[in-house]
């Protein structure tokens, strides 16, 4: 928010003693800036961005599917060295119980899609004195309708083409996307399994998801719920270990 000011005040020009230590300072940059690239550009191209982030996607679903392969072969060596007896099977059983409820096993059911989408501007030009973010689906907005549908009874959800868990992190860099290890641009497709009646109101409750209706209305940002029927989830395939946690105050 725009600070406010009390009243013009005066102070004398700066530029009489900042000219000769401007063109000092300058002059010791360049010449640091010619040993350090050897008479080379120092920014890399931006053009190359888009490659580098398409080359690492593919990168890490490679590395994704070892880690699935390597996880079945884990698993199947642990259950032939394991011994039959009832303790194990017992464990067994248990294992299997809470696998569903970490996301650990395929989910099918009838399901509810939002899809959110940066404004479409005339001329792709912002309005004259306008604020390009609010043009922008936000971090704090995807987090808004997952958060939602977790609250509405959300049994698996999916977040572009990856399944997620209620404690998977939803980041944005600039904007992108960024989730476990993967960029995407916009729009945003949240897909849930579960009660979608249930799920329309939890959306409909939420004064966070509200927030962003009415900028959708203002502004034209892409805003859309619909049903899509039945649906089949893969399972997680990502960390469940937290990596922090915090005691809350008794």
């Amino acid at each position: 928010m725009a600070g406010t000011h009390g009243g013009r005040v005066d102070r004398p020009s700066p530029w009489p003693w900042l000219v000769p230590v401007a063109a000092l300072v300058a002059g010791t940059l360049f010449a640091s800036s010619v040993r350090a690239s050897q008479g080379e550009d120092l920014r890399p191209d931006q053009a190359e961005l888009p490659d580098l982030i398409r080359a690492q996607n593919r990168t890490n679903e490679d590395r994704s599917s070892r880690v699935e392969e390597l996880q079945a072969r884990v698993d199947e060596a642990t259950a032939a060295l394991a011994p039959r007896d009832v303790q194990t099977q017992q464990l067994e059983r248990q294992a299997t119980e809470l696998a569903s409820a970490a996301g650990r096993t395929p989910v099918e059911g009838p399901a509810l899609r939002v899809t959110l989408d940066d404004a479409k501007l005339q001329g792709g030009e912002v309005p004259t004195g306008a604020d390009p973010d609010d043009y922008v689906i936000h971090q704090q907005d995807v987090q808004a309708v997952v958060n939602a549908l977790w609250a509405g009874g959300a049994e698996a959800m999916m977040l572009q083409d990856q399944r997620v868990i209620s404690t998977s992190a939803v980041r944005c860099v600039g904007n992108t996307l960024i989730l476990q290890g993967r960029v995407y641009s916009p729009p945003y497709v949240i897909t849930a399994i579960g009660d979608t009646d249930r799920m329309r109101q939890a959306l409909d409750d939420d004064a966070e998801v509200e927030n962003l209706r009415q900028w959708s209305v203002a502004v034209g940002l892409g805003y859309d719920v619909r049903g899509v029927g039945e649906q089949t989830f893969p399972a997680y395939v990502g960390s469940i270990v937290p990596q922090h946690a915090e005691v809350p105050a008794s």
